[in-house]
């Protein structure tokens, strides 16, 4: 299980990732897809 600080740099990180996509909708839409992955617990 991740601790807090864990959870706020993942989240911290995809706040950056959003920005630098900068309206490129493939990537967002691959942020987008990482993080449902990812609370699906599909991905360690």
């Amino acid at each position: 299980m991740k601790n807090r600080e864990d959870k706020v740099s993942e989240g911290l990180n995809q706040i950056f990732e959003i920005i630098n996509a900068k309206g490129d909708s493939g990537e967002l839409r691959e942020i987008v897809e990482k993080k449902e992955i990812k609370e699906n617990g599909k991905e360690s």
